[in-house]
């Protein structure tokens, strides 16, 4: 079993001591200096799962590893056939979803939407949040898809996978456009991000929540400025999305928060604190979702813990484990989002504690289906008569 393979398989794990496993994964030499991945989440950026040839650095003794440029933030134009997403998971409560981009600038080390930079070519690492997809004939191919006569209507997600305000967003403006066809269609929205940008397209989102419309989550991973820097480092701060809360109730949106991911011993005796905070900021609605390491995300993680928390790594993976059947990840429905166990039913139980005591929850408004008009614009053919 070659190295990189061991540590994709968590075989790199210390025997005795968090110092074992970081001298262990610098011998990989899989890890990018810091000085090219500054500003960024992860600190790896492997091969994809599905490349015939893996690639790694070293110093061949000319010194050439300090020639290699820093990773900048690249986007490429992805043209789809079709912009909504169907699935049938039921983990989750939508079936449709729209992705503006691919990739995500944000480098939050813990994204479960990794591993499908593989289905690229490209890296989980550093190409995720540095390589993007931008998908401008977005809004034009959505528009064709609601045109279609035997479309039905159910509310849309975005951001599922990636958040749909990452930085690249101001220039691009894809997700704006998107938000356009769906309010002159009177079409169901749910939005989740970790963005303050979010506050731009209010002018759009308030009438549309004025109709039953729209619903917005905004994910509060930590209230530690620290923390979330370095876990989230292009995300908006924790301050700014609890101002984007405010933002966002005061228009009369119904906002909800995202305590996710909990990560046990890193984020966890948060959960109260965050919730309250939200709160206070206006929102109505929360959930959460435990720590995900599927494929690729989990040596990512690894990895990034030893690098800023090494004191913790041991007992953080370990309750991780504890929760996930003795591995890094369970994947099966109706144990992936909340984890199984007597700590994932203390994570649960405290969460539903405290989002009771605060009024969370109470009334979770319904998105309408019934006031939808099939829009009549460019690829939609028109009526003979």
């Amino acid at each position: 079993m070659t190295e990189l393979s061991q540590l994709r398989q968590g075989a790199l794990a210390p025997a005795n001591t968090a110092d074992m496993a970081e001298a262990r994964i610098k011998g990989t030499g899989l890890r990018i200096d810091i000085d090219r991945r500054r500003g960024r989440g992860a600190g790896l950026n492997m091969s994809g799962r599905f490349e015939p040839q893996t690639r790694e650095v070293f110093d061949d003794g000319w010194e050439s590893i300090e020639e290699l440029p820093p990773f900048k933030t690249e986007v490429q134009v992805e043209k789809p056939r079709a912009v909504i997403t169907r699935n049938e998971s039921p983990d989750i409560g939508f079936d449709r979803s729209i992705n503006p981009y691919r990739g995500c600038e944000h480098g939050c080390i813990y994204c479960f939407a990794r591993p499908t930079h593989a289905y690229m070519g490209l890296s989980a690492g550093l190409d995720f949040e540095s390589k993007l997809f931008a998908k401008p004939d977005a809004p034009r191919l959505l528009e064709r898809e609601l045109a279609r006569p035997d479309y039905k209507v159910r509310p849309i997600a975005i951001g599922t996978n990636t958040d749909p305000y990452q930085p690249i967003e101001k220039e691009w403006r894809i997700m704006r456009q998107v938000l356009e066809v769906l309010k002159a269609a009177n079409h169901p929205v749910m939005i989740v991000t970790k963005s303050a940008m979010v506050t731009r397209d209010i002018d759009l989102l308030a009438p549309m929540a004025e109709m039953g419309l729209a619903r917005v989550g905004i994910s509060v991973t930590t209230l530690d400025r620290k923390l979330a820097r370095t876990m989230e480092p292009r995300a908006s701060t924790p301050t700014k999305r609890l101002e984007a809360i405010r933002a966002i109730s005061d228009a009369g949106i119904p906002t909800g928060v995202l305590v996710s991911p909990i990560i046990p011993a890193l984020n966890d005796h948060e959960i109260e604190r965050v919730l309250d905070s939200a709160k206070t900021a206006g929102a109505s609605e929360a959930s959460y979702v435990l720590l995900r390491l599927p494929l690729e995300v989990s040596p990512l993680f690894r990895d990034w813990l030893l690098r800023n928390y090494p004191d913790r790594y041991r007992h953080v993976m370990s309750l991780i484990r504890s929760m996930r059947g003795g591995k890094d990840y369970d994947a099966e429905f109706g144990k992936r989002m909340k984890g199984a166990g007597p700590y994932a039913w203390q994570i649960g139980r405290r969460f539903e504690l405290a989002a009771k005591r605060l009024g969370l929850n109470l009334t979770r408004r319904q998105l309408r289906n019934d006031v939808f008009v099939p829009p009549l614009g460019m690829g939609v053919q028109l009526s003979l008569l």
